[in-house]
């Protein structure tokens, strides 16, 4: 058989380990797979040649340096780009010839990525197409785990938080990570905050009001993501129009803020998720200033 109909006879349900331990014996060469956060989830055996790989196996992560490192190579843009798995040469930073992919739950969300590196055997033309199908088949083997169906909003309200937080370090990273959070967007890009009046709430109840509040809005808008930051609700949403008065992210009719004592703030447009932070400000600044002199409106533009 050859290593596309090796890999394609794999069995399913056994576990993302045995699929990598598998492979390993059929490509001849180390697989991992990591979570969006690159943690690792599974690995086959590294050689001890590939020292990044010893510690993501120690550690169950990259040390910062290899994050760093991923960054100025560009990996993590490609890998957020790519629909399809690539071949990636050696760059500066990194030393090996790899071929690696993209990890989606059922909802089609990027939850991962895995990769192989090209140690004991070169990579042939068959090597992609089979690494390809043996994606499938973790993908096939994750629908129904639970970790994977709720990673991806996990992720989200985690990346906003670390995008938004003036005092986390390393934003180079977070910021590339950000790229997962793109995907499947339309062209521009929109940052809206929710707030509604605290007044003497302690933070604990104030929290669970802005969850509900969250969960409510997913039932209505359920194409945008959400995240909790400080005390407003942090919503991403997208439109092929520019105007937001054309693009009515949030529908014409906006009752249900009204009903439940909420005002929203909403940025300008823009395109690149790197300017994410600056358009926060934009919808924190338009959603303060609204509420001074409201006049029934609810929603308020920057």
């Amino acid at each position: 058989m050859s290593v596309l109909e090796q890999i394609k006879a794999l069995e399913n349900g056994k576990g993302i380990q045995h699929l990598l331990d598998s492979a390993y014996m059929i490509f001849n060469n180390p697989l991992y797979m990591v979570d969006s956060y690159y943690n690792l989830i599974a690995a086959s055996d590294f050689p001890a040649g590939i020292p990044a790989l010893s510690v993501l196996k120690n550690t169950g992560t990259f040390s910062l340096q290899q994050k760093e490192n991923m960054v100025k190579a560009g990996i993590f843009d490609i890998i957020a780009n790519a629909k399809k798995p690539l071949l990636l040469g050696k760059k500066e930073n990194w030393n090996h010839t790899l071929i690696t992919g993209a990890i989606v739950n059922r909802d089609n969300k990027l939850i991962g990525q895995m990769t192989m590196h090209e140690y004991y055997t070169p990579f042939n033309t068959e090597s992609l197409a089979a690494f390809e199908a043996l994606i499938e088949k973790i993908t096939y083997e994750i629908r129904d785990y639970d970790y994977f169906t709720k990673l991806s909003i996990k992720f989200f309200e985690s990346t906003v938080n670390k995008l938004l937080d003036k005092t986390t370090q390393n934003t180079e990273v977070h910021h590339s990570q950000a790229r997962i959070i793109r995907q499947g967007f339309e062209k521009y890009l929109y940052v809206a905050v929710v707030g509604t009046e605290r007044n003497n709430i302690s933070e604990n109840v104030h929290r669970s009001r802005l969850e509900y509040f969250r969960g409510l809005l997913k039932t209505i808008y359920k194409f945008y993501r959400y995240a909790i930051y400080l005390d407003k609700i942090v919503i991403l949403m997208s439109s092929k129009n520019k105007d937001f008065h054309e693009a009515l992210p949030l529908g014409g009719d906006y009752d249900i803020f009204k009903v439940n004592n909420l005002f929203v703030g909403v940025s300008r447009s823009f395109e690149d998720i790197y300017e994410f932070s600056m358009h926060y400000d934009q919808a924190v600044k338009a959603l303060n200033d609204g509420k001074k002199d409201h006049d029934s409106e609810r929603v308020f533009l920057y």
